[in-house]
């Protein structure tokens, strides 16, 4: 999610060759972090968009879904670095349609440091990251098109009023299993390719390609999703691993929460 040439928490006056690559991996998330054969005949036919109300259906359906308002969860982080795993704590955020925050904090000690923190928010309409380690600064560009696009509960639920569209392109397998691969295209913003198991209707896989300049440029993000359980009627992932060439992480959900009352303010730029 950030830039990877300027520092903006002090450290140790003279880092070694280690403790800077632990600095890069953490960079390189920052610069990430802003939320996936063989089939009978009959499954040829299927189309994408009984694909899409299959995943709806097996989440929890439509009626279960419109009933989250909210969703706070929160979990447990670590980030792969030459000195081993960064471990850190996260917690998250969503309201209808689109507002999220996420909060990270991350343990620094293997570079000699404190704990980072980072909190990324958005209100719906514009994005802003508090990050004691490389400053704050407003979401822009592709980041924030895709935090746009990033609707809560499902983007899946009405995207086509949203003027994005929905192509079933291929099969393929995912850890032996068989899945269905859609894009899922936006108006603005990055295409969303989603792995669904062809089995559970869940998915279990995406990977979206996201546009970071102080990466390099565009950049291919892998994310999988395991450990479903069901939460007041809604099955979600419990287990995200995310990986890219610049960095990899997982989170593990310890609670997750429904309909919690969240004040809209904590989803905008501090005054």
């Amino acid at each position: 999610m950030k830039s990877a040439s300027t520092y903006y928490l002090t450290g140790p006056a003279n880092f070694g060759r280690e403790e800077n690559e632990i600095m890069k991996t953490v960079t390189r998330f920052l610069v990430m972090a802003v939320m996936v054969g063989c089939f009978v005949e009959t499954a040829l036919a299927q189309t994408a968009d009984e694909i899409v109300e299959k995943y709806l259906s097996a989440i929890g359906g439509r009626a279960a879904l419109a009933k989250i308002k909210s969703r706070h969860a929160t979990g447990t982080a670590a980030f792969s670095s030459p000195a081993g795993d960064l471990p850190g704590t996260i917690e998250v955020f969503a309201q209808p349609p689109n507002k999220s925050r996420t909060l990270l904090k991350l343990d620094l000690s293997l570079a000699g440091m404190g704990t980072a923190t980072v909190d990324q928010r958005f209100d719906g309409e514009s994005g802003y990251v508090m990050d004691s380690l490389q400053g704050n600064r407003d979401i822009t560009g592709n980041q924030l098109e895709n935090l746009k696009n990033a609707m809560f509960p499902s983007p899946f639920l009405d995207y086509k009023e949203r003027g994005a569209t929905v192509e079933f392109v291929r099969k393929e397998q995912v850890g032996g299993r068989d899945t269905f691969v859609l894009l899922l295209k936006p108006k603005a913003g990055s295409t969303l390719q989603c792995f669904i198991d062809a089995e559970s209707s869940l998915i279990v896989k995406t990977i979206v390609v996201v546009n970071i300049p102080q990466a390099g440029g565009d950049v291919q993000q892998t994310s999988e999703f395991l450990d479903y359980r069901d939460q007041d009627g809604i099955k979600i992932p419990f287990e995200l691993r995310n990986s890219s060439a610049v960095q990899s992480y997982t989170i593990k959900l310890t609670k997750a929460e429904h309909n919690v009352d969240l004040d809209p303010k904590m989803f905008s730029k501090p005054q």
